[in-house]
């Protein structure tokens, strides 16, 4: 029976080079990746001073104010917010050296503030975002 037995070789994968392929793939798309930055606003943060400057009244800023439960106060008014660019126009067109001011709640949406921030920004480019310090 031996003679008429062919050998058995035994049948093996070697995953050596296989390996070697995908660290080098894995490098090469490590080190071509693109770290993209994502844009944000800009924000002017005032310097923390013990006593602000008292309010200019020649100079009149518009103050828009956006509380925790997403309410638009424009000047301590309350305004829907399809009528925020309106009267910032309107604002805008009595002071003209005025600085739109948003002051959001902590707890307000972002996309509300971002939407404000647009429609200030069709209006005027000089925009600041005040920001309360964290306790």
């Amino acid at each position: 029976m031996r003679k008429f037995s062919k050998p058995q070789d035994e049948a093996e994968i070697n995953l050596t080079p296989m390996l070697d392929i995908v660290f080098i793939m894995l490098i090469f798309f490590i080190v071509t990746a693109t770290f993209i930055k994502e844009a944000g606003l800009d924000i002017n943060k005032p310097d923390s001073n013990e006593n602000p400057p008292p309010p200019d009244e020649e100079n009149k800023n518009i103050l828009i104010q956006v509380d925790s439960n997403n309410r638009v106060f424009i000047n301590l008014r309350r305004v829907d917010i399809l009528q925020v660019r309106a009267n910032i126009e309107r604002l805008h067109a009595e002071h003209p050296d005025g600085v739109v001011v948003i002051q959001p709640d902590k707890d307000s949406q972002t996309g509300l503030i971002v939407e404000i921030y647009d429609q200030a920004l069709l209006v005027d480019k000089n925009i600041s975002i005040a920001i309360a310090e964290p306790n």
